[in-house]
């Protein structure tokens, strides 16, 4: 039985915004949630969380730069989600 690829640009393809970051160009997911929950705790505070592929973003560390749909950002944190083939970056708008 062949192995289960996933293909994860179908998940980036409809609802994606584009992602730069110096010479890598990405799409993203972009939300602004009001809640969120960091080691177990609900925090409430408005952020920017963006969604997008760990191989394209996963290396951005604190203060990196980058724009999401030409708004610029700064990284405050990157984290892999589930398998590892997404990110979570949490920005501040600069």
């Amino acid at each position: 039985m062949p192995a289960f690829v996933d293909d994860v640009d179908v998940y980036l393809d409809d609802f994606g915004d584009t992602v730069v970051s110096g010479a890598i160009t990405g799409l993203g997911i972009l939300d602004q949630p009001g809640i969120i929950e960091q080691d177990g705790v609900a925090v409430v505070s408005t952020d920017y969380r963006l969604t997008c592929k760990t191989s394209q973003f996963g290396a951005l560390v604190y203060n990196d730069s980058l724009t999401v749909a030409g708004v610029a950002y700064k990284v405050r944190d990157t984290r892999t989600i589930d398998d590892g083939l997404f990110c979570q970056i949490m920005l501040s708008k600069t």
